[in-house]
């Protein structure tokens, strides 16, 4: 299986809710997560993040991604994905009672790969923005 494949496989479980349970085939027992983004500040290993995007889908329950572009660097073990994240909040759980409002956010994700298998994932996203859609903010 190729890099490419594997952040596939590893995007979608994540982008869908699936948590670390669905995630962690495609990466090292204690794959790194950075972002800059306050939303995530204290989020430091995928594992977290996974299990925080399937949380987020508990108040955003039609929570979705649009995938604009998708590109593997093989020279450097790299994956590069962005997207498009949609959904309104009409579930309880996020920080405020159900606003009905709707999130349309831009974000990208760098994968870096050890062998076949992913160490590192950083997000490019800017969360006040997407909190402020969600009336979060």
């Amino acid at each position: 299986m190729t890099i490419e494949q594997t952040a596939r496989d590893f995007f979608e479980a994540c982008e869908t809710g699936g948590g670390w349970a669905a995630c962690k085939a495609w990466c090292k027992d204690f794959a790194s997560f950075s972002c800059q983004a306050d939303a995530l500040a204290e989020t430091e290993t995928l594992a977290e993040y996974a299990e925080w995007m399937k949380g987020l889908l508990v108040p955003i329950p039609d929570g979705r991604y649009e995938l604009t572009a998708f590109a593997a660097d093989e020279d450097r073990g790299t994956v590069v994905a962005s997207a498009v994240f949609r959904g309104t909040q009409t579930g309880a759980g996020g920080p405020v009672a159900a606003t009905g409002r709707a999130v349309a956010s831009d974000y990208a994700y760098v994968i870096a790969f050890e062998g076949d298998r992913i160490s590192h994932m950083t997000k490019i996203w800017n969360d006040a923005q997407a909190l402020r859609q969600l009336g979060w903010a």
